[in-house]
């Protein structure tokens, strides 16, 4: 490992501790993790008091953490990690659906639903009946599909944020399946545009860089499927005020979609809707899982 280290030879010494790691993926990762960390702290000339403070950044996000508020999450969200994991991990060549970040509001335990279900929880705001379809990339329905989908209510909250109104319920997510069309359907209510939480730790970060911490209104999917590469997306609403400064960079254009306003009248589900609702209509592409 050797003595009487320098700025440059410590970085060899601390990497050459991995050599005898168990595996090679996980050495390669550490090697590359110390270089580049090494490299930034000589890049910038990082203090001791900077790097204090940082640790004690560190510490908070995992205080702020809870299986309701991933802050750790987020703050991968807002330094646009996530969405270049994304990116990387997109299936290349294909014509599968564009994917985007999880975000830190899934959770696990969500109820399952039968298509045609309303998953708003009774939850009041503008009706939103959502019609999705699951595709491969020949065109042809993916039946038996699992459909994660979430949501945030009209004031931008969601049922995890609300747990005092709601009493620890959840409410504008569940699980449902496709049919053998591969299609999927449910009622719930329009959600709207938000900011990321600010009251923890990341919320520093975006106050120091004085940039957006808005969100345009969306929908969130996590498809699943025998055979298939899993896929994580959101649906944006086009003409939303805030499509062009998401805080979490996820808002492409090829995951922009028409939240199609009507007047009262005749829902898809065939009911009656006695006030003005939104359709949303979208047909998900999935890759097919070629390590099978």
């Amino acid at each position: 490992m050797g003595r009487n280290l320098t700025e440059q030879s410590i970085t060899a010494a601390v990497q050459q501790t991995f050599d005898t790691a168990t595996s090679e993926r996980f050495r390669a990762l550490f090697v590359n993790l110390v270089q580049h960390l090494h490299d930034f702290a000589r890049e910038t000339r990082l203090t001791g008091d900077e790097w204090f403070t940082a640790m004690g950044f560190i510490e908070e996000l995992g205080k702020a953490s809870r299986p309701t508020r991933q802050e750790v999450v987020l703050l991968s969200d807002i330094l646009g990690l996530s969405m270049l994991l994304d990116i990387i991990n997109q299936p290349g060549g294909t014509s599968a659906t564009d994917s985007a970040l999880l975000g830190p509001f899934y959770v696990e335990g969500r109820p399952e639903a039968a298509n045609g279900a309303d998953i708003s929880h009774g939850l009041t705001g503008t009706p939103m009946f959502v019609t999705g379809r699951v595709i491969d990339e020949q065109g042809s329905p993916v039946a038996g599909a699992r459909v994660d989908t979430w949501h945030s209510d009209g004031g931008g909250f969601y049922d995890v944020q609300q747990t005092e109104t709601l009493h620890g319920e959840l409410a504008m997510r569940a699980l449902l399946s496709s049919d053998d069309n591969g299609q999927f359907w449910y009622r719930s209510i329009t959600p709207r545009y938000y900011p990321v939480p600010t009251d923890g730790p990341c919320g520093q970060i975006m106050r120091a860089a004085n940039r957006s911490e808005m969100r345009p209104q969306h929908v969130h999917f996590w498809i699943r499927a025998e055979g298939y590469q899993p896929l994580i997306t959101q649906l944006f609403l086009r003409d939303d005020p805030y499509i062009d400064c998401d805080a979490v960079f996820a808002a492409q254009d090829s995951l922009q979609a028409d939240f199609v306003r009507h007047g009262p009248g005749t829902a898809p589900d065939g009911t009656t809707v006695d006030e003005p609702f939104v359709t949303l209509e979208w047909a998900f592409t999935l890759a097919a899982d070629t390590d099978r």
